[in-house]
C-alpha cells in the first residue's frame, strides 16, 4: 500500500480489503478472525516438505505474492466454528509466475495436513493434457521429497496418502468419470480455455457434503470472452469492493488479479511486474523484453504476449487495428479556416444513448489525404464511474467532447451539432447505422425551417459493407495520409479497434471492428469508418457501386 511494490489496482484492492477485514474482525459482531498460525501452515508445509521440480533451485521458497495468497484463502476463519472463510479463490497471473508449482503444493498440503479424512483433491481443466500438468508437478514435488516419498503411493488412478485416506486425482471436461466426486480441494487450471460450467458445475455441486471445501481457479487471461472467466473476473473483481456484492457472498471470495491497469501503456516494461509479481526471480526482465519486440511486429503474437504475460483480456486472434507506432505517423494538422467551406461527409454512432455518443466529418483534401473531425458526448454519470480512466474534463476543455448533464445523450444534441458543421463546411451526406437511428436519421435528413435536410445513406454493418473502408483506413493511416489535428479522442478510439476473428468474418478475409474490452470504446472510429465509407461509395472506390444498397443476410 505504500508504493514500495509497483502493483496493479486490483491487488491493492485486495490489500486494502485484508488489512480492512483485519480491523473489523476486532468488533465481537464480525464474523471472521485471521488465525495467524493456520495462515503459516501451508507456507511453512510447501517450504519444508516439497522439492522443486523446475529449474536450478535446491529447495522451495514462496515469494510475497504467493504467501499472501496462501495466508488469506488459510488464515482467514469462522469465529464461530474456526473453519475456513473462503470457499472459492480466483488467482491471475501472467504465464512463468509460478502459479502451478504453487497450487500443486496446495493439492499435496489439503490432501495430508488438512484435517480432512479422505480428502479428495481434483487437479482439472478444460483438457487431459492441461489437467496433467499441475498433477505431474505435484507427483514430482512428492517423489523429489525425501520426507514424502516414503508416504505416498503414485498409482494409475491418483496419487494415495493412505493414512488419511486421500487421493490426488486429475480429470477434465472430457473425463468420462464425473459422477460419485466429492471434492475437498477443486483446482481448475488455466479457466481461460473454459468454454462452458460442465465440469466446475458437477465438482461444485459434489462438495457440499464437506466441511470447508475450497475451488481455486487458477488461470492467465485468454481467448473465450464469454467463458467462465469472463464472468468469473467480473463477479471477484467485485468482491474487492464494499457494497458491490452481498456481503455473505463477498465473504466466500477470494481474488488475487494481477494484471496492467487500463491506463498502462503495454510498451512501458516498467509496469509489467504489475501483472508478473515473480519478475527478478522466475521471469526475467530483459528475456521478456526480446520477446516482446519480437511479438509485437506479428498482430496474433502481439496479442498473445499482451493476453497471456500481461493479462489484458483479448481474443489471442484477434488482430490490432492500428499500433500506436502507426497511430504516430498521422500528426500532421491543418487549420479549421483551410477546410471552411470544403465539402465533406458526415458519420455518427449512437450506440448507447447512455453511454458514447460520436459524429464525425471527413474532409478529402487536395493532396489525396483525408482530413478527420471528430466529436462525442458522454453523460455525466458515465464521467463520474471513470470506467475508461481518460481524461474527460481535460478533453471537454480542448472542445472534444461535450459532458452531458442528465442520463442520456439528446439526438437533437447530436443534430444540432450537424447543423452548426453544415453552416461552415459543404455537408455532401451523412453515413448511419439504422439500428436506433430511425429518429435522428429523420430529423437530419427532413431538416427544418432553419435548416435544410441532408441527404442520409444507410451504412449496414457487416462485413461487406465495412471490409473496404476499414482496409482503406488502414492503409492510408500507414502513409500517414490522416489528419486529424492530433486529437487525442481520435488516437483513443482507433486504439482501441480490434479486428473481429469470428469466423465467418476470417474465412473470407473480412475486416469487421469489435472493441478491444467494454471499457475502450469505438464509437468515434465507427462514426469516422460511417463517413468514409460513404465516402468511397460515392467516388466508386468501394465494394458495391453508388445507389445499390449491400444487404447482410
Amino acid at each position: 500500500m505504500s508504493g514500495a511494490i509497483v502493483a496493479c489496482r486490483k491487488v491493492k484492492q485486495a490489500c486494502e480489503r485484508y488489512l480492512r477485514d483485519l480491523e473489523a474482525s476486532k468488533s465481537e459482531s464480525y464474523p471472521w478472525k485471521f488465525d495467524p498460525d493456520k495462515a503459516a501452515r501451508p507456507v511453512r508445509f510447501i517450504e519444508k516438505f516439497l522439492a522443486p521440480t523446475k529449474g536450478n533451485y535446491d529447495r522451495m521458497e514462496l515469494m510475497p505474492w504467493q504467501c499472501f495468497v496462501e495466508c488469506n484463502l488459510y488464515g482467514w476463519t469462522s469465529k464461530q466454528t474456526a473453519l475456513r472463510r473462503f470457499r472459492e479463490g480466483l488467482i491471475v497471473v501472467g504465464t512463468g509466475n509460478g502459479k502451478s508449482t504453487m497450487v500443486a503444493g496446495n493439492a499435496t498440503y489439503a490432501v495430508s495436513k488438512d484435517g480432512e479424512k479422505g480428502a479428495d483433491i481434483y487437479l482439472m481443466a478444460n483438457s487431459k493434457d492441461q489437467a496433467k500438468i499441475v498433477f505431474d508437478t505435484s507427483e514430482a514435488q512428492i517423489m523429489n521429497s525425501p520426507l514424502l516419498a516414503g508416504h505416498f503411493r503414485t498409482l494409475r488412478d491418483g496419487i494415495h496418502y493412505d493414512l488419511t485416506r486421500g487421493k490426488i486425482m486429475a480429470r477434465s471436461s472430457d473425463s468420462e468419470r464425473l459422477d460419485g466426486l466429492n471434492p475437498h480441494l477443486a483446482v481448475f487450471d488455466e479457466i481461460h480455455e473454459f468454454k462452458t460450467y460442465k465440469l466446475i458445475n458437477v465438482i461444485k455441486s459434489k462438495s457440499v457434503k464437506r466441511k470447508q471445501p475450497l475451488a481455486l481457479y487458477i488461470t492467465t487471461m485468454g481467448y473465450v470472452l464469454d467463458g467462465p472467466l469472463a464472468n468469473y473476473y467480473a463477479l471477484f473483481s467485485d468482491a474487492l469492493i464494499p457494497g458491490k456484492l452481498r456481503q455473505t457472498t463477498a465473504d466466500r471470495l477470494f481474488a488475487f488479479i494481477a494484471e496492467l491497469d487500463d491506463e498502462d501503456n503495454v510498451e512501458d516494461a516498467s509496469k509489467w511486474i504489475k501483472a508478473n509479481p515473480s519478475l527478478g526471480v522466475l521471469l526475467d526482465i530483459d528475456t521478456l523484453k526480446e520477446e516482446w519486440e519480437r511479438c509485437k511486429l506479428i498482430p496474433a503474437e502481439r496479442a498473445n504476449f499482451i493476453t497471456k504475460q500481461l493479462n489484458v483480456m483479448v481474443a489471442a486472434d484477434d488482430m490490432q487495428f492500428c499500433p500506436p507506432e502507426i497511430l504516430k505517423r498521422n500528426t500532421d494538422t491543418i487549420p479549421e479556416e483551410a477546410l471552411l467551406g470544403r465539402p465533406c461527409y458526415g458519420g455518427f454512432d449512437l450506440s448507447d444513448r447512455e453511454d458514447f455518443t460520436a459524429a464525425a466529418l471527413e474532409f478529402p483534401l487536395d493532396d489525396g489525404r483525408i482530413a478527420v473531425m471528430l466529436h462525442s458526448w458522454v453523460p455525466r454519470r458515465k464521467v463520474e464511474l471513470d470506467n475508461e480512466k481518460i481524461d474527460y474534463y481535460g478533453l471537454a476543455m480542448r472542445g472534444s467532447l461535450d459532458i452531458v448533464d442528465g442520463e442520456y445523450i439528446r439526438q437533437e444534441d447530436v443534430c444540432e451539432w450537424f447543423r452548426k458543421q453544415a453552416e461552415k463546411y459543404e455537408l455532401l451526406a451523412i453515413g448511419y447505422d439504422p439500428a436506433n437511428a430511425s429518429t435522428l436519421s429523420r430529423m437530419l435528413g427532413q431538416g427544418d425551417k432553419d435548416h435544410p435536410g441532408h441527404r442520409m445513406v444507410v451504412v449496414r454493418q457487416g462485413p461487406m459493407t465495412l471490409n473496404d473502408p476499414m482496409k482503406d483506413i488502414k492503409e492510408r493511416l500507414i502513409d500517414g495520409g490522416i489528419v486529424h489535428n492530433n486529437d487525442p479522442m481520435f488516437n483513443w478510439y482507433t486504439d482501441n479497434v480490434r479486428i473481429s476473428a469470428e469466423r465467418r468474418h476470417t474465412d473470407k478475409n473480412n475486416w469487421m471492428p469489435q472493441k478491444r474490452n467494454r471499457y475502450r470504446k469505438i464509437d468515434g472510429f465507427m462514426a469516422f469508418l460511417d463517413a468514409h465509407t460513404v465516402f468511397m461509395q460515392e467516388n466508386g472506390s468501394a465494394a458495391g457501386d453508388p445507389g445499390i444498397t449491400v444487404y447482410e443476410l
